[in-house]
């Protein structure tokens, strides 16, 4: 006897998932996956683009069109007609998002009528559009670290066929805000790769890149992986300079590092540690120097490691190291003002103890309000070349408005100020000079002066303003080793200081026992 189906017992048996429920879970499988910073080894990092790519080809023509929107990842299945299909257009400007983000940008496709003909030929009644939209570049890597505009990538299937030759392009639209023309931005599309153990590669071939204002159009002829290809102006930076640059910082950074710290510990363990003020700021300016010395060696391997989190870590600490260099270096200039230029000297309750919260307190508050808003900043920058591609990788702010208008500006202001302190004491050691006998052995102390100066106010990052036309090289050696080796210098005129000093009282403790 055949037993009766009831309603009950149908809902007592396991749904089998849905096409859309499949589409929904791999996708987000693949969001959380770039949110953690794509840290698989090897090629498994491609399984998660690889399952959404099968979902979206075996979750079944649907009777509705299926869209899953996420930050970093959109997924769709457009059911066509290709009797009857007069083309498709999508755009970013149509979707929903979950979230506000501050990093997001337009993009669009359009799909031609001529995309389905090798349907028509075979009397196909329906198929299916698949598209996938990332906003992240790291399972797209060639092993160049290239670099996209606005990491944006769009890709395109129809059904299960391999769609090449078309008679008229499918049309990518990257909206974008940047200065870019045919010099240093390119329409390209991912070539997998052919071996097991090989890297894919981007390509320009049978793309056509029209650029217009804050808008790069790609036509392209047939349907894979697309994005918008970045390359620095010819005028940039030859990629046979970063080797020689990068060994010099590494040098350098270690250097100051290692003597900041040194001349740090000898202050504190010194029997007669001197009390007064100027020497404390000296120290603090030490100290700053020696974290950003060592998070810029830090920020480097920590980029390869493959934890966003850490590398955001370590950008913001090489951030705020930054802010604390510049702040010091300007308390450097304030200090030296109301030590020298200032006749009168006002008495300022717990002057150290006000000046160490500017110095340590000010770049925490900016970083922390930089985090709170839009952590995103943080994160994996390219360093690129003349090249088509990018040579290095760092953890640093991937803002350009940001870097631009925070370190620049905040930088350019502190150069501006301390600039007007040093001309100002110059004008005071001239002064002083004609008043004095002995004058060429006190020229010889004023000339270290005005060079220890120089460094600890910082004057030689003025270096970072020259970074054009045929400045461009000579700028940048010689801001990488000047800057580089800051702490060295410091150190150096410190000790040489101090030892001037010893050997001054000694011989006056000399002449005046005999």
């Amino acid at each position: 006897m055949a037993r009766k189906v009831t309603t009950e017992t149908l809902s007592a048996v396991p749904q089998q998932e849905t096409g859309k429920q499949v589409v929904e879970k791999t996708t987000n499988d693949l969001e959380e996956f770039l949110k953690g910073g794509c840290s698989c080894k090897g090629r498994t990092h491609l399984s998660p683009r690889w399952n959404l790519e099968k979902s979206l080809q075996t979750a079944g023509i649907p009777e509705k069109n299926i869209s899953v929107v996420h930050s970093l990842v959109q997924s769709f299945i457009f059911k066509i007609q290709p009797q009857t299909f007069q083309g498709l257009n999508t755009s970013s400007e149509a979707l929903t998002f979950p979230s506000s983000g501050k990093n997001r940008t337009r993009h669009s496709m359009h799909f031609p009528a001529a995309l389905v003909e090798r349907l028509k030929d075979m009397q196909m009644e329906e198929s299916r559009i698949t598209c996938i939209y990332l906003k992240a570049s790291c399972i797209f890597q060639d092993g160049k670290n290239s670099s996209l505009l606005n990491d944006d990538i769009l890709g395109a299937t129809l059904g299960n066929a391999s769609v090449t030759n078309l008679s008229q392009p499918v049309e990518i639209r990257f909206w974008h805000h940047d200065v870019l023309g045919d010099s240093n931005a390119t329409c390209v599309f991912w070539v997998e790769a052919t071996e097991d153990d090989g890297m894919g590669h981007w390509s320009r071939d049978d793309c056509n890149t029209t650029h217009h204002e804050s808008l790069v159009l790609c036509q392209c002829y047939h349907l894979t992986y697309f994005a918008v290809l970045l390359q620095i102006s010819p005028d940039g930076l030859d990629k046979n300079l970063l080797a020689p640059l990068t060994y010099i910082s590494i040098v350098g950074c270690s250097i100051s590092a290692a003597v900041s710290l040194l001349t740090i510990f000898l202050y504190l363990v010194s029997r007669k540690r001197q009390n007064d003020s100027t020497i404390k700021v000296h120290m603090n300016v030490l100290g700053a120097l020696f974290l950003l010395n060592g998070s810029f060696l830090l920020s480097e391997p920590l980029a390869s490691v493959g934890s966003m989190w850490i590398c955001r870590a370590a950008a913001a600490s090489l951030h705020y190291s930054l802010l604390c260099t510049l702040t010091w270096m300007a308390i450097e200039g304030f200090h030296l003002y109301r030590l020298l230029i200032r006749v009168y000297n006002l008495y300022i309750q717990n002057y150290l103890l006000k000046l160490g919260a500017l110095g340590w307190g000010l770049p925490a508050v900016a970083v922390a309000s930089i985090l709170l808003i839009d952590k995103g900043v943080y994160g994996i920058h390219n360093i690129q070349t003349g090249s088509d591609y990018s040579n290095a990788t760092m953890c640093w702010i991937t803002s350009r408005g940001i870097h631009n208008i925070l370190n620049l500006g905040y930088a350019g202001a502190t150069i501006l100020f301390n600039i007007v302190v040093l001309v100002t004491v110059l004008r005071l050691l001239r002064t002083l000079r004609f008043s004095r006998s002995h004058q060429d052995q006190h020229a010889r102390k004023d000339m270290m002066t005005v060079l220890g100066l120089t460094c600890l106010l910082g004057l030689t990052w003025a270096l970072a303003f020259l970074s054009f036309g045929v400045f461009l090289i000579p700028q940048l050696f010689l801001f990488t080793i000047l800057n580089s080796l800051q702490g060295f210098f410091i150190g150096l005129w410190y000790c040489t200081s101090r030892l001037q000093s010893v050997t001054s009282i000694s011989s006056r403790t000399s002449q005046t026992t005999k």
